[in-house]
């Protein structure tokens, strides 16, 4: 099993270039099933046998979107050995994933964002982590890219007259997205006070690449200042971004392009938040709603 297990991460990191994180993922939910499966053929894994590893995943009360995300692993791993002949016959091709709850993503206001971003103005144009600060949350909501693409920037990636980044996502594809220009005239500020020299746009207080931890407490830090609504994470600023594109007008195939998403059914989840702002609007507004 260990080694089929191998070939199949070795084909996720070299032929199909996921990053090193969906790979981790990948890796822990394999050797999750062989601690259940144990030293087995893996041509005699049947249906039988996933039927109750699934059994065994709900016993620890995991949520369906968990298990679906186990399964989604195993299915991949069994459609693989399949392709290279490594097993005959696809045991969990008539295995069901489990029904997941319909989750919307949470999204601010265009208030609470402003709100949200001005509140890291006040020490920012005399402070190095201040301008810093205000440079995250401005390229967070400008370009609504991912806290991982935010990390990764250099200052190669930003084109500052042509108002564009090039960033890295999901499965290392590179995309190129607009900077409005209060980010770019933010990040400016920050580059030319900053005293220490490295070829990343954000740094932490040692003078190194800041990481997606410290990114996360900065953004903490500012929602306790502006005293917004719990649950905000650089996440809801992406979030927020495609919303109100999508509120203003963008079509989903844009915001589709912008989010760096493959399917144009991952973007679609926010249609429903869009849906339903405009009921919401709707049955405060209509005299017989």
């Amino acid at each position: 099993m260990e080694k089929y297990i191998e070939k199949f991460i070795r084909y996720l990191e070299i032929e199909k270039n996921y990053s090193a994180h969906t790979i981790l993922n990948y890796r822990l939910d394999l050797e999750d099933f062989y601690k259940y499966i144990g030293e087995v053929d893996i041509g005699k894994i049947d249906y039988l046998a996933l039927r109750k590893y699934l059994a065994v995943l709900k016993e620890k009360s995991l949520g369906n979107r968990s298990i679906g995300r186990h399964l989604s692993t195993l299915r991949s791993f069994f459609r693989f050995l399949t392709r290279e002949g490594l097993v005959k016959n696809n045991p969990i091709l008539i295995l069901s994933s489990p029904k997941l709850d319909k989750h919307l993503p949470q999204f601010m206001t265009e208030e609470e964002t402003a709100k949200l971003i001005e509140s890291a103005f006040a020490k920012s144009d005399h402070d190095e982590m201040g301008l810093r600060d205000r440079a995250i949350l401005e390229t967070f909501y400008s370009c609504g890219i991912r806290i991982s693409e935010l990390v990764g920037l250099s200052q190669q990636d930003i084109d500052f007259i042509g108002g564009i980044v090039k960033v890295f996502g999901k499965g290392k594809k590179e995309r190129v997205v607009p900077i409005g220009e209060a980010a770019i005239s933010t990040i400016r500020k920050y580059l030319d006070k900053r005293i220490k020299q490295s070829e990343a746009v954000f740094l932490n207080k040692h003078g190194k690449r800041i990481t997606t931890r410290g990114v996360r407490g900065i953004v903490d830090k500012y929602i306790k200042i502006a005293g917004i609504k719990q649950g905000i994470s650089p996440h809801t600023l992406r979030h927020s971004f495609a919303t109100h594109l999508l509120n203003r007008g963008a079509d989903l195939r844009t915001v589709q392009e912008l989010l760096g998403h493959a399917n144009l059914s991952t973007t679609q989840i926010y249609t429903h938040l869009t849906t339903e702002r405009l009921k919401s609007v709707y049955d405060k507004a209509h005299p017989h709603a």
